[in-house]
Parts: C-alpha cells; structure tokens; sequence
C-alpha cells in the first residue's frame, strides 16, 4: 500500500513511507476502505516492509548528497541480489523515522496490523551474501544486532500506543524468541509465519499420491515445534509466482483430484494449530500464476468446481470461529494431540484438537489419499455418539459424499491407547471432523437395543 515506483516489484520496494500509493486514490478513500473493512466486520493487515529501500534518486537513497539512511559500505548497507538499500538501524534518526512511520499508518488508518516481510534479511548480517563479502558485528557473529535493536523498538512502541494490534513477521529461520515479548529478550512480534510448514505440505501435496506414503514426516513434523513460537500457517504469494504454478494445479491428478486435494490441504490448515493467511485466489482455485498486472480470474466462478470450493471456504471460517477447541489453546500443548500419526501405510493421520475452558474437543481424520476406506478404526477417549460435523467430500463441496450417515457410535475396540473406537468410512483426499454428542450419546445404538428387546 505504500507508494513505490515500480511495479513489479509488488510494492516491497517503497519511496513514499507516508503515502498510500496513488495507483488506488487518495488517502481519504484508503481511510475510507478501512472504515468500509471494518463495518463489514473485516480487519485491515498492511505489508510494512522496513527491512529495504530502493536506490532511486526520488527517495532515501544518498538523501542529502551522503548516506544518510543507509550504511556507506555495502557489505552491510546493500542487498545486491535485490538491487536495493538497507537501513543503518544503529542510527537513532533512523529507527524513530520507521517507529514513527509504523505508529502513522495505525494512527492515521486505522490498520489492525503488520506484516513485517523478510525479517530474516534484517537479523543476519551474511543474509544471501557470500563469504568476504559480509562484515560481522562487534562480537565476530553474524546477528544484525542494531536490527533486533530496532524490531524490538518498533513492537514495543507498537503495544504500546495499540495494544490490541497484531504484529507479524514473516521469519524463515529458527532464530530464537520471535514471539516472546521485548521484556523477555524477545522481539516483541505476536506471530510468526510458519514457512516450515508450508514448504512441507506444498511438497507433499505435489507428490503422486502413491509416494506420499513414504513422505508421512512431511505432515507430522512441524508439530515438534509447533509450541516453540505463535505460529501463522500461511500459503503464501511467493508460492503461486515465477514458474511455481497456482495452488489448484500443484496438485497431482485429473480435475476432481487437483479439487479435493486442495480441500483436504485446507481443511487440514484450518484443523493445525496456529492461524492461518492464505493469499487471494486460492479460497476459489485461480488456475493461473498471480500476475501483477492482472486481475484475479474472477469469471472462474460461473464454474460448479471453483464455486463449490469458495463454499468450503467460507464454511471452514464459519465452522472455526464456532468451535473453541480449534483456536482457544493454539500456543498451549493441550491444544492438540496426535491419536495416530504413523499410518503412512495409507497415508492417514488422526488428531484431536482441544480446549481447556470447558473440556471440548474434536476428533479430526484425514486421507490424503484417492484410495477410500469402508472400515477405519480411530480411537477416541470416550464412549458414545461422534457426530461427523465436517466433511470435505461433502457433495456441496464437489466431493464423492461418502461419509459416516451423520456419525457413529463407538465399539469397545481398543485401538491407539484408547478403549473405545470409531468405525469410519474414510472418503478419498477428503478430512473428516467428529464430536462427541452428549445427549445422543445417552441412547444406546440401535443394534444394541434390538438386543436387549
């Protein structure tokens, strides 16, 4: 949204740190849109991007006939890969001029938040720099430390003045305490972008689904680390451009597959701790790369498959604000537990996510395979009826509609630790979300009563 000169470079490459970019009017329609966001009951993110600038004479480059924002020597002031500048952090004019900018944008628009890109090419120093060409700090290492001087500046201000923002970096590294507060020796961000986890299932889900029983390591993984930060899951714009092709044809197979694929990967991103961005486009199956200078390919929706899949969508949102134990305990590791996670024979995982404030919790089942399964055993901690509250085989979604008739009671079949089991019917590519009813859990199954009559 900031004004930038050129294009193609998607705006990360800023000259007017004050002005929304004129290409979509005024600031009085930006202040507009946000207002008209917010009636709507939509929050406003900005893409703040502090950790570059570009050459160009018209902006901060050799301002004042010196090197004034950035460092003179450009083993420490140069992305040469990118062709821009980096700001000298240890300067205080230069931190209180990205501090103050950061504060403007919320006081002047009202923003909700930020998302802070490339974090990592301000942390380190040798950041896509070979040897020779780097310095390092004061103490021999590669840290960028007036960089995390300034991160840290910049979130504390933040709260500070908006305490109900949200601050987000988008950081690819395992630098430590991203998430944790500046009190702390933190850097003061409230999410962090989960890229691990991105690239692990865009990699799986673009295998043949024959191989993915050798690749379960993928899907289970970033749950070892899953409590080490307040993780974003994000399916990002960088993923959808320059030869990588559009979410819907990553995915292996013939029309229907590419759909149910991209269901199960949603449905498995909306039921994974942590919160989820995906980039536009993708809640509807935009067939083509994102370009720029285009719009989004909107006439796909006169088509059942894509309309069907903007309908999942919306009712994975409606479905996730509804049940707590999908969002309350997201940083907490009670918040999730594996049931089984090592059938890679077939490729299905089982998890339950759970909620600590009124004890609830949901059964969740995924086959990221087209082979369906007409007797699956999951084990489950209590006895009674699971009503089957999600599918994403479901007919309105473009699925086969196989599914459980509405849930199941279970058997005292012990399986994975537990004393009782669910018989499922496992549709194919497709994520199943079970719960518990409790008052139809009162009645014995019908078998049973036949029975005892």
């Amino acid at each position: 949204i900031s004004e930038h000169p050129f294009d193609g470079s998607w705006g990360y490459q800023v000259t007017g740190w004050y002005a929304p970019t004129s290409r979509f009017g005024s600031p009085d329609e930006f202040r507009n849109f946000v207002d008209r966001c917010h009636a709507a009951g939509i929050g406003v993110i900005l893409d703040w991007v502090p950790g570059h600038f570009p050459k160009d004479a018209h902006g901060l480059a050799f301002f004042d006939g010196a090197h004034l924002y950035e460092h003179a020597d450009p083993r420490i002031g140069e992305h040469k890969e990118w062709g821009t500048l980096i700001f000298n952090y240890s300067r205080n004019e230069v931190r209180n001029f990205l501090v103050a900018n950061l504060v403007y944008w919320f006081e002047q628009f009202h923003i909700d938040g930020i998302r802070v890109d490339a974090v990592a090419s301000m942390l380190y120093r040798d950041y896509l720099r070979p040897d020779g060409e780097w310095l390092a700090n004061e103490h021999g290492g590669r840290e960028n430390l007036e960089a995390v001087t300034f991160l840290q500046q910049a979130n504390h201000v933040l709260f500070q003045h908006f305490p109900g923002a949200l601050s987000i970096a988008e950081e690819s590294t395992t630098w430590p305490m991203v998430t944790q507060p500046t009190n702390a020796g933190g850097l003061g961000f409230n999410l962090k972008w989960n890229m691990g986890w991105m690239h692990d299932m865009l990699d799986y889900f673009e295998l043949d689904p024959w191989f993915r029983q050798f690749h379960q390591n993928n899907v289970t993984f970033s749950i070892w680390y899953a409590y080490t930060e307040s993780f974003m899951l994000a399916l990002s714009h960088d993923e959808v451009v320059h030869g990588k092709s559009s979410l819907l044809h990553k995915m292996p197979g013939d029309d229907w597959q590419k759909f149910a694929n991209v269901r199960a990967l949603l449905a498995y991103m909306w039921t994974h701790p942590g919160k989820k961005t995906i980039f536009m486009g993708m809640e509807f199956g935009q067939r083509s790369e994102w370009n720029v200078w285009g719009d989004l390919q909107w006439e796909l929706l006169q088509h059942e498959p894509h309309r069907q899949l903007q309908c999942l969508v919306g009712d994975l949102n409606a479905f996730y604000k509804a049940e707590p134990a999908l969002w309350r305990d997201d940083f907490d590791q009670y918040g999730f537990q594996w049931i089984d996670c090592s059938d890679n024979r077939h490729s299905v995982i089982s998890f339950m996510r759970r909620e600590s404030a009124t004890g609830s919790w949901l059964v969740v089942v995924a086959n990221f395979t087209p082979q369906s399964h007409s007797h699956y055993r999951v084990g489950v901690p209590m006895d009674g009826f699971y009503g089957e509250v999600f599918n994403t085989d479901a007919e309105r979604y473009g699925g086969s509609n196989f599914g459980n008739l509405g849930g199941k009671f279970t058997d005292a079949w012990r399986i994975h630790g537990y004393e009782q089991s669910l018989d499922l019917c496992l549709p194919p590519l497709s994520l199943l979300v079970l719960k518990r009813d409790e008052s139809r859990s009162q009645l014995l199954p019908a078998a049973d009563s036949d029975e005892l009559a």
